[in-house]
């Protein structure tokens, strides 16, 4: 209740997608590898912009 009006970060935003991008990724590994690998490079992407949010 409390966090109901809490703002998110930026690194919870960035977090969030990335995990999308991550579940998107592994169901398009089975059916299609190059849209896959396109999710995969799009999820690593957002990691850095992370990991620079973090330090």
């Amino acid at each position: 209740m409390f966090g109901l009006f809490k703002k998110t970060s930026e690194v919870d935003k960035l977090q969030k997608k990335y995990e999308k991008l991550m579940k998107e990724w592994h169901a398009l590994s089975t059916t299609n590898r190059s849209e896959s690998d396109k999710k995969y490079a799009e999820a690593e992407m957002i990691q850095k912009q992370i990991e620079q949010l973090q330090n």
